[in-house]
Formats: C-alpha cells, sequence, structure tokens
C-alpha cells in the first residue's frame, strides 16, 4: 500500500491509501468526536459531528472526515473557533431530540452547547442510523430501517423480522447513543404480542 503523507493538528500523520481522515486522525491519537461512526460499519456521515477543516491547494473546506478520504499534504484542523461552534449547534439540536442522553451530555459539557436552546422534540431518535446499519451490513437481517423522510423519518422495527430475529440478537442496543431503542423494541414488541 503506498504511504500518505498529512498533517493533522500541527502533527504530522502517515495514513494508507484509501482510509478516511478520521481513521488516520484515531490512528495517530487524536480525537475527532463521532455518532454515527463505528468500525464495523461503512461510513455514513450522518450526525456530521466529525466536521473538520482541511487546507489544501491553498483553499480551506469543511468537510465530514468519516467519509473524506485522506490526500497527501492535507492540512487538517479538528479544533477551531469555527468547528466549535458548528459541533455545539449540531449537538443543540440533537440534544432537542434526546436531552437525556449520557453521550450527547458529555459533548455538550465539551463543546459548551445548551441542552435548552430549541424545543424538545418528541422523538428520542437522532437518526445516526446505527442500529439500521448493524442489522443490515453486520447481522443482515433488516429487522429495523427508516420509516418516512425529513422531519418524519424515525426508525422502526419490522415487526414481522424482529419478533423472530432481535429477542435473541439486541446487538445493536449498546449501539445506540441515546439509549432509547430498546423501549422501541419492547413497544414493538407489545404491538405484535398476542
Amino acid at each position: 500500500m503506498s504511504e500518505i503523507l498529512l498533517q493533522i493538528d500541527g502533527k504530522e500523520v502517515r495514513a494508507e491509501k484509501g482510509m478516511t481522515i478520521l481513521e488516520a486522525a484515531k490512528s495517530a491519537g487524536i480525537f475527532i468526536p463521532t455518532l454515527c461512526h463505528h468500525e464495523k460499519l461503512e461510513p455514513f456521515g450522518a450526525c456530521r459531528l466529525c466536521i473538520v477543516e482541511l487546507e489544501s491547494r491553498g483553499s480551506s473546506r469543511l468537510v465530514v472526515s468519516c467519509v473524506y478520504p485522506v490526500e497527501n499534504n492535507l492540512v487538517v484542523r479538528t479544533r477551531s473557533e469555527k468547528i466549535d461552534r458548528i459541533r455545539k449547534m449540531i449537538l443543540e439540536l440533537l440534544l432537542a431530540h434526546a436531552p437525556d442522553s449520557f453521550v450527547l451530555e458529555e459533548l455538550a459539557r465539551e463543546y459548551g452547547a445548551d441542552r435548552n436552546r430549541f424545543e424538545k422534540e418528541a422523538s428520542f431518535c437522532i437518526h445516526c442510523g446505527l442500529c439500521v446499519r448493524y442489522c443490515a451490513e453486520v447481522k443482515k437481517k433488516n429487522a429495523i430501517g427508516f420509516v418516512d423522510r425529513g422531519i418524519r423519518k424515525e426508525i422502526s422495527f419490522i415487526p414481522e423480522i424482529a419478533a423472530k430475529e432481535c429477542m435473541a440478537c439486541k446487538e445493536c442496543f449498546p449501539l445506540c447513543p441515546t439509549e432509547a431503542l430498546q423501549a422501541a423494541f419492547v413497544l414493538t414488541m407489545g404491538l405484535v404480542a398476542p
């Protein structure tokens, strides 16, 4: 494999072709927050928390590090006033959906996010897609999926499949950053119970 040299937060980082900025940073011990990334899953870029600023060929732009491939001579900043402001806003929006999530609360403290900035929503799902993708990509069961689109988008267990597959599995439950997935499963099973 050909080696790629880039700079992340002033540190020279060696990466392999095909790696993302997030993977390169992680391999160098540099933390970039993310909610939708999992090493067993294809990159998704849904949460946008892993946004970074990069300079290449004299220009600067924001990219989502979990899907952006490394390139030679990239200069990456994982923290700046601009990045922190964006992450703070993302967290405040997510906290409107899941105000009691321990993961979100910890990140909110780090970025100074106000959990009460936006009106609370009826859903606890933040649409990270971890449960849906894990069930489809790793378990190959497709017992959970997204329904609807836009602001009405939600996750939903497919009762016919979930009743057979999920009771013995439940591997997606600990992946949920809002810890609400198990409650959604119990509700679904309550609807199909005789």
